[in-house]
């Protein structure tokens, strides 16, 4: 974050000047204000080289922008001002960076902007959902309710992102502690009993020459494959982030994996629903709202899939004919969109249907766990029982001589 020199005055007339972090120079005097400090001079100060390789700070957590969500609402609904709502929680947010960002949205709504257009110049904060959800509720003067909404769906949404990377950590982490013990195993231990063997000048049998050959392998090549591996994995993530046909096939390829596949769809299915439901039921137009769901989708076929539903709806269509033609939803998914379509009860339907989905994940991210341990603890033992009993074979020949 920006570091400013100051110069000014406390109330009390005494000189005072310092260091200040903020996101701009406007939000430096807003906080040396807040502080009573009253600034003659702001500016940017020239940053250390090592200042300027540090990494940049990260934004706040989900967590926090849901306590902040609460707090507001709760402000908000008993009565207090809105500028008085934003300079208590800047005070209290521990989060640096989300407290200058907090400070400098306090600061344009006194200068007579709308809270949602101040919210709307901190993108890595407040997205586009968080953003036309609380115009809405400046247009219907049900900030309070929306904000409540938007905590619910914060929450749940943080919820589904935590199932998710559960799932997928937890197989992950247990591969490469199972691919990190072989390969010590290779390296490290099969080289001391290769040495041992040498010394009785015998022939080894067939599993334990093919062991000590592969490790052989690994030990002249070991370095090669972990920097072939880390440019293959840094090559993919780029080319993800750069290339929007590449990302698009990739997507593809992950809804239809085997196993995770079928999670990944429903993944997508919760959180279309309940970002759709929420936004309909806080009175957004349904066309924006399809473009903003299509826009967090996190996936680009089913970013796709919505933009042609929204573009089908423009030309007159139901919601559920471009579903059902995207074959990207669930069929069930589809019917119950167009009977909240004819009974005019749609967002209910789709937070019906996320809490469907939601039950949905959690149900397929246990028979995940349960699916992949065992597999896990047999293809980790399989291989270093393997690799033992191959080592211990020349052990129990040499035996059987000696006897």
């Amino acid at each position: 974050m920006p570091v400013y020199a100051y110069e000014g005055r406390t109330r009390t007339g005494a000189k005072k000047n310092g260091l200040i972090e903020a996101v701009s120079e406007a939000a430096a005097t807003t906080a040396l204000r807040a502080q009573q400090i009253m600034p003659s001079v702001v500016k940017a100060r020239q940053k250390a080289l090592l200042s300027r390789l540090r990494l940049p700070q990260s934004g706040p957590k989900i967590r926090d922008l849901v306590i902040f969500t609460r707090q507001f609402a709760t402000m908000i609904d008993a009565g207090l001002p809105l500028v008085q709502c934003l300079d208590i929680l800047a005070e209290q947010q521990p989060h640096k960076m989300f407290q200058a960002v907090l400070r400098q949205v306090k600061s344009d709504v006194e200068q007579g902007s709308t809270f949602a257009d101040a919210l709307r110049k901190h993108p890595r904060i407040y997205n586009d959902l968080y953003v036309n959800l609380v115009a809405a509720g400046e247009v219907g003067g049900i900030l309070d309710t929306i904000l409540n909404r938007l905590s619910v769906y914060l929450e749940k949404a943080d919820a589904l992102q935590r199932k998710v990377k559960g799932a997928m950590v937890y197989p992950v982490t247990v591969l490469v502690v199972a691919l990190a013990v072989v390969v010590l195993l290779l390296v490290k231990v099969i080289p001391v009993f290769q040495k041992m063997f040498a010394e009785f000048n015998s022939a080894l049998p067939g599993p334990t020459q093919m062991v000590i050959n592969i490790s052989e392998f690994m030990q002249a090549w070991i370095v090669y494959i972990l920097i072939v591996l880390g440019a293959s994995l840094f090559a993919f993530f780029q080319a993800r982030k750069r290339s929007r046909l590449f990302r698009y096939r990739t997507d593809a390829v992950f809804l239809h994996m085997p196993i995770f596949g079928p999670l990944l769809r429903k993944v997508a299915t919760a959180r279309f629903s309940r970002t759709l439901g929420t936004m309909l039921s806080s009175g957004v137009p349904i066309l924006d709202a399809l473009d903003i769901v299509a826009r967090t989708a996190g996936n680009l076929v089913v970013e796709e899939a919505l933009l042609k539903t929204r573009a089908g709806i423009s030309q007159g269509r139901t919601i559920a004919e471009p579903l059902a033609e995207s074959k990207v939803f669930p069929s069930m998914v589809v019917q119950m969109v167009a009977v909240g379509e004819q009974t005019g009860a749609m967002d209910a339907m789709l937070q019906k249907i996320a809490d469907f989905y939601d039950d949905e994940v959690d149900t397929a991210v246990d028979a995940l766990t349960q699916l992949l341990e065992p597999l896990m603890i047999v293809f980790l033992g399989g291989t270093v029982g393997t690799i033992l009993i191959a080592m211990y074979l020349p052990i129990f020949k040499i035996a059987d001589a000696v006897k």
